[in-house]
């Protein structure tokens, strides 16, 4: 079973009970993740005069295409918008039977996620976009709770990181953001263009998984979905080997009805 294929002649239950036991185990074990450039804690410059970051927001504005202009405070500071593409393979957890919250809840900074105990996971839409409008001193951190605030979201937020996806030589890179980083400025400095610099939230993929850092029904859902998954594949399998053992037979008893 080390290849992670199943032989003819092995029992199918064994075998999706093994890679079922495997996918424990690869999941935490320490592999990198695929495209993602290390953090690296490179040594900032000076921070940009009043007069720098005035000249900055000019050029910008005049390469927007749409009303999402940056906007200069009276104290340095500036104010803009973001979009950070959601790209989470996990299911998150969140209120059960809660509606959605409205502007009359937001304005009264009402929080429905602790209005009740009861939880449910789903999984949220690929590639979902959701924007915000951030300050200058917005920080990482900020930004990922304010996302999670957003979707009611219940998890912990040091499962998940932002990321800046880059392209270059043909290739899409993605890079982990420090906490403390503030996304207004890189984005400020890459320009409005998306195709140059986006933000995306995905797991903290920190190479080995932090099992405990999940309560019981997450851990319990988990099991529910690769359950299912599990039966599927099964179903899956069965289905292509009884295709094939069809044709073969199909094909001996041709075989038979030819002359010699």
């Amino acid at each position: 079973m080390s290849s992670g294929y199943c032989s003819l002649d092995e029992d199918l239950e064994d075998c999706f009970f093994t890679a079922k036991t495997s996918f424990f185990r690869s999941a935490q074990s320490k592999v990198p993740a695929k495209n993602v450039a290390p953090t690296v804690e490179e040594e900032k410059p000076e921070p940009p005069t009043v007069q720098e970051i005035k000249q900055r927001i000019e050029k910008y504005n005049a390469k927007v295409t749409n009303c999402l202009l940056m906007k200069l405070n009276d104290d340095g500071t500036y104010t803009g918008f973001i979009k950070v593409h959601l790209k989470l393979r996990r299911p998150v957890t969140v209120p059960a039977g809660i509606r959605p919250p409205s502007i009359y809840d937001a304005l009264r900074e009402v929080n429905l996620a602790e209005m009740t105990h009861r939880r449910t996971s789903f999984y949220l839409p690929l590639d979902a976009i959701k924007q915000l409008h951030i300050s200058s001193t917005t920080t990482v951190s900020e930004v990922i709770q304010g996302l999670l605030k957003k979707f009611m979201v219940v998890d912990n937020p040091q499962k998940f990181a932002l990321f800046k996806e880059m392209r270059k030589d043909g290739q899409v890179l993605f890079q982990k953001l420090p906490l403390t980083e503030y996304p207004l400025y890189l984005r400020l400095l890459a320009g409005p263009d998306t195709d140059v610099l986006s933000f995306v939230l995905k797991e903290n993929e920190t190479g080995e998984v932090e099992w405990d850092a999940f309560s019981i029904p997450e851990l319990q859902n988990f099991l529910m979905i690769l359950d299912k998954e599990e039966k599927d594949k099964i179903q899956q399998v069965h289905r292509k080997y009884e295709r094939f053992k069809q044709r073969l037979q199909q094909t001996l008893k041709e075989a038979r009805g030819k002359p010699g």
